[in-house]
């Protein structure tokens, strides 16, 4: 799959303030035009946040007024398009019934390392799909490990060594960026990801193609991406079924004053007030 082939607007949102930018707000860029399982399974990453509800008067104590909701694992997983021969396959949005109201929970880089955090979503019992960048993240690794095994069902995936652009990359400097992160993460972790995603949400087949060669099966992207308030979306103005929701562990420096958890509770009441309920990303593909 290209993206010569991908729908308009499905990947429209390239990010500014991505990594280590002090700006924190992500627009929506361009559309791209060039060509798109977790670490080692330890007990949290095979359990459901059905398996491991919150408690119930934790919502209260994290500022919602409403439990949340999840959704179940599925019986079958969605059909997805097959990738193109040697590539990885590229995912923006998660192919579910018009009916199942459900969206997914992704976490971007790795700045910030709130241990406050790490309470709320073991609290909530957060299903989280990080994708760390190594020079942002290694400064204390630990910390996403514990967000992983917080019984939520959380992982770790890949995205880059250092962050670049990669689409102003060659090959093989785009290689070295993935297979590069594959090997820290399976040394810290125990496990390289097979899903991946590239910094602002920019590839080209060269991007797919070294993916698929460092391991990765899956490229993921998104539609929506959280800001400091509200959501900005690639397209309409409100959450569709199957969106993979974008945020990033950042904190006051980059949230003009927010906490990475007013961040999140503002994210978590967006998806409450649209009336979704939160899925496990690896559930489903």
């Amino acid at each position: 799959m290209t993206a010569g082939s991908l729908a308009a607007g499905a990947l429209a949102l390239s990010l500014t303030g991505c990594g280590n930018s002090v700006d924190p707000i992500e627009r929506l860029g361009r559309k791209t035009t060039e060509a798109q399982q977790s670490p080692t399974a330890s007990p949290s990453q095979s359990q459901s946040p059905a398996a491991a509800a919150p408690g119930d008067d934790a919502y209260k104590k994290w500022g919602l007024s409403a439990p949340l909701r999840f959704a179940p694992k599925p019986a079958q997983k969605p059909s997805l398009a097959p990738a193109a021969p040697g590539k990885a396959r590229v995912v923006d949005r998660i192919p579910v019934p018009a009916g199942d109201k459900v969206v997914f929970l992704t976490f971007d880089d790795g700045a910030e390392k709130d241990p406050e955090f790490l309470k709320m979503a073991a609290d909530l019992k957060l299903p989280i799909s990080m994708f760390l960048t190594d020079n942002i993240a290694s400064s204390d690794y630990g910390h996403f490990e514990k967000l992983r095994d917080n019984g939520s069902g959380s992982t770790i995936n890949n995205h880059t060594l250092t962050h670049p652009n990669l689409r102003t990359l060659p090959f093989a400097a785009q290689k070295k960026e993935i297979c590069g992160q594959q090997e820290h993460l399976e040394k810290r972790f125990g496990a390289k990801p097979t899903r991946f995603r590239p910094p602002y949400g920019n590839y080209n087949d060269d991007t797919l193609k070294a993916a698929s060669e460092c391991g990765i099966s899956q490229v993921i992207l998104w539609r929506v991406s959280m800001q400091i308030n509200n959501f900005q979306y690639a397209e309409g103005s409100a959450l569709k079924p199957g969106d993979i929701i974008l945020a990033h562990f950042r904190g006051p420096s980059e949230l003009k004053g927010a906490t990475e958890i007013q961040m999140t509770t503002r994210m978590l009441q967006r998806i409450q007030e649209q009336g979704y309920q939160i899925g496990r990303l690896e559930d489903y593909l």
